[in-house]
């Protein structure tokens, strides 16, 4: 049985409304200390630059956003920017924060089988399939928004992520070094093997779908 149905939804253009429902391990990036009182503008001018880095990412991919271009195309200083996102990969990261805090409202309190309300064992099996089409959507933005490898586990993102999966796997293995087996679940779904499968290999999304069902069932004894 294929679970394409419960992909997330694609993201839509920036500037976008507050998500109404933000969970703790949601991905932010905070104003700059010395702005407190400027958080108005300081949301505007976030909505700006990401806005801009959207449109230099539809005109010339990923490789086209630069510091210095979405400074030059949202009209302000380069200065704004570093403020804003740290580095590149801070600007790259919040433009991946929709699709994240969407896919943890979707796991968290969305419908069943990703949300709750299904067995843990369908929960597991429709996680995997949502954020390997979500990240096989935004691949190329995925790969280059990773942090280094000192921060790449630690990433709230990614913390999320693997609380979830650790979360559903106490509750089909809880014999199990579920921590553990939260992080090899997660490799699966690293990008830079979806990347690999995908556009080097040729494989077809559908059997990296089935082999997701496949690694799960055989790590949860049902096989």
């Amino acid at each position: 049985m294929l679970y394409a149905e419960f992909m997330p939804s694609a993201l839509p253009p920036f500037p976008q409304p507050p998500e109404s429902f933000e969970p703790p391990e949601l991905l932010t990036v905070e104003t700059a200390p010395d702005e407190p009182n400027l958080r108005a503008d300081a949301a505007r001018n976030r909505a700006r630059l990401l806005e801009a880095a959207t449109r230099l990412i539809a005109e010339h991919g990923v490789a086209g956003v630069t510091m210095e271009a979405v400074a030059a195309a949202a009209k302000v200083g380069k200065g704004t920017v570093f403020r804003r996102f740290g580095d590149r990969t801070g600007l790259l990261t919040a433009l991946l924060d929709h699709g994240s805090r969407q896919l943890q409202a979707d796991f968290m309190g969305g419908p069943p089988p990703l949300g709750p309300g299904a067995p843990p064992l369908d929960r597991l099996r429709a996680f995997g399939v949502a954020v390997l089409y979500r990240s096989a959507e935004q691949l190329d933005l995925q790969l280059a928004a990773q942090p280094d490898a000192s921060r790449r586990f630690a990433h709230p993102s990614v913390r999320a992520l693997r609380t979830h999966l650790t979360m559903l796997l106490r509750q089909t293995t809880p014999d199990a070094d579920t921590d553990l087996l939260a992080h090899t679940l997660l490799g699966y779904l690293d990008p830079a093997l979806i990347h690999h499968l995908t556009r080097q290999c040729g494989m077809p999304m559908e059997r990296l779908e089935q082999g997701w069902l496949d690694l799960v069932e055989r790590m949860t004894g049902r096989l």
